[in-house]
C-alpha cells in the first residue's frame, strides 16, 4: 500500500481539460478558416460536447478553490502560494461562459466563417490559460499534496470532490480517452471490473458523438 497520495486521477482530468481543449480548438479552427464545412448535426454535436467540457472544467476548478486549497492551508499553512491559481480559476469562468455563447451561435449558423472564428478564437485562449495554469499548477500543488497531506487526507479530498462531478456518461469515457495502458491497468486494479462494466454501458453515445466531432 502506497504512504503518498496517488495523484494518478487529477492529474488524468488535467490531461483530458487540455488535450480535449486542444483538439477542439483544432477542429474549430478548419471551420473558421474555410478549410473544412461543418454539418448542421457535427455543430449540435460540438455545442452539446463543450457544454459538458465547460461544466467539468468548471466543476474542477471551483472543487480546488472549495475543498482541495482549504485542505493544504489546513495542512502547509503558509508554506503553498495559491492566490495566483485562485486568480486563474476567477480568469477562467468568464471564457467558458463566452465558449458556450460562441457554440451556440455556430450551432444555428454552421457554416458562418465568423460564428466559427469566435469559436476558434475563445477555444484557443482558453487553451494556452489551461496551459499556463495547469503546469503551474502540476509545478507546485502537486508536490505540496505529497508533501503536506496523508493518503487518507487526499481520499478525502478526492471523495468531496467527485460529487456533484457532472455525468458519468460523459466524464468517464471523456477521461478514459487520455489514458495509457498502464494507468488503465492501475484504474482496474482500484476500481475493479466495474470501471469497464460502466464505460461500456455509459461511454456509447459519448464516443459516438466524438467521432462526429472529431472524426
Amino acid at each position: 500500500m502506497s504512504t503518498k497520495p496517488d495523484l494518478l486521477g487529477i492529474g488524468l482530468i488535467h490531461r483530458a481539460m487540455r488535450g480535449d481543449v486542444r483538439a477542439l480548438a483544432a477542429t474549430a479552427a478548419t471551420f473558421a478558416e474555410g478549410r473544412e464545412r461543418c454539418t448542421p448535426r457535427r455543430a449540435r454535436f460540438l455545442r452539446a460536447h463543450l457544454d459538458e467540457v465547460c461544466d467539468a472544467i468548471h466543476h474542477h476548478h471551483r472543487a480546488e478553490d472549495d475543498v482541495l486549497w482549504p485542505a493544504l492551508e489546513r495542512s502547509a499553512g503558509g508554506a503553498v502560494e495559491l492566490a495566483g491559481l485562485t486568480a486563474d480559476h476567477a480568469e477562467l469562468d468568464p471564457v467558458l461562459d463566452r465558449i458556450r455563447a460562441a457554440a451556440e451561435g455556430f450551432a444555428v449558423a454552421p457554416n458562418d466563417l465568423a460564428a466559427a472564428g469566435a469559436v476558434a478564437r475563445e477555444l484557443a485562449d482558453l487553451r494556452d490559460l489551461l496551459d499556463e495554469h495547469i503546469e503551474e499548477e502540476e509545478r507546485t500543488v502537486f508536490p505540496a499534496i505529497i508533501r503536506y497531506l496523508s493518503v487518507a487526507e487526499w481520499k478525502d479530498v478526492e471523495a468531496e470532490v467527485r460529487k456533484g462531478g457532472g455525468k458519468p456518461s460523459f466524464v468517464l469515457p471523456w477521461v478514459l480517452r487520455y489514458v495509457g495502458e498502464d494507468e488503465l491497468a492501475a484504474l482496474r486494479r482500484e476500481a475493479g471490473p466495474a470501471l469497464v462494466v460502466m464505460n461500456t454501458l455509459l461511454g456509447g453515445r459519448y464516443r459516438r458523438r466524438a467521432r462526429v466531432i472529431f472524426g
